[in-house]
């Protein structure tokens, strides 16, 4: 059966990785040899250091992006800090191919932004003055000015710079561009973002990656327990 994905699985060979690296060592990727995509939203889901964003940026760089975020026409560095399972990875694209993509990341959303700015004002460009607006403000701005339908989206953590309010927002232009035919893979701690209907979840937590059901994730579970148990457990917190 045909994959209607833009990418419709990933390939590790793991003997393009140094025995000695630390990827061996991160028990949710180590050994895993094939992932499948199957729906066009997959989150990433675990805790911090579980190797989430470390095999979102290889499937990026893999297909062509630059490492520290943009489209796949941006070239530029800041700081080269990159693994070494990119060189490892092999996608398997489906029968369509992508009109248009994106790698938008957390961490270094100042320097696309700025990249973006910078090329809007070249021949034929649309001035864009993203820094003139809140890290928020120019986040959104920036997904719903590049954003479009048949497009593949790998997001890193978009929550970080995101309002509760503006995490639907975004949830909407996700779901906006699934139905003209985008595919998402995301990054993400939000239990805003993790309850899109017809999304994957994998989890990078307890063993290799594997499926789990939203009520499953821990942004699940400690925000509805903070929330309904608030009191009591700041005081078990904050008093012993």
């Amino acid at each position: 059966m045909l994959n209607s994905q833009l990418i419709g699985a990933v390939m590790i060979d793991w003997e393009k990785i140094g025995r000695d690296s630390y990827l061996r060592d991160i028990p949710a990727i180590s050994g895993v040899e094939h992932i499948d995509f199957t729906h066009p939203v997959t989150f990433f889901v675990g805790e911090n250091g579980s190797g989430k964003s470390t095999l979102l940026e290889a499937i990026a760089v893999a297909y062509g992006f630059n490492p520290e975020g943009g489209t796949r026409n941006y070239n530029f560095s800041t700081y080269d800090s990159h693994s070494e399972l990119c060189d490892a990875v092999r996608l398997s694209r489906g029968f369509r191919r992508a009109s248009y993509g994106y790698f938008l990341r957390a961490e270094s959303f100042y320097n696309v932004a700025t990249k973006e700015e910078e090329y809007s004002r070249e021949p034929g460009g649309r001035p864009q003055h993203f820094h003139e607006k809140s890290h928020g403000e120019s986040f959104l701005a920036l997904v719903q000015n590049n954003f479009r339908g048949n497009g593949l989206y790998l997001l890193d953590e978009p929550e970080a710079a995101l309002s509760p309010q503006r995490q639907l927002t975004l949830l909407m232009e996700i779901d906006r561009c699934v139905k003209e035919g985008a595919q998402f893979m995301i990054v993400t701690h939000s239990p805003i973002l993790l309850g899109l209907p017809g999304a994957e979840i994998l989890s990078f937590d307890d063993g290799p990656i594997h499926p789990c059901a939203y009520e499953e994730t821990d942004s699940y579970q400690v925000t509805s327990m903070f929330i309904n148990n608030r009191e009591q457990i700041l005081h078990r917190l904050l008093n012993e």
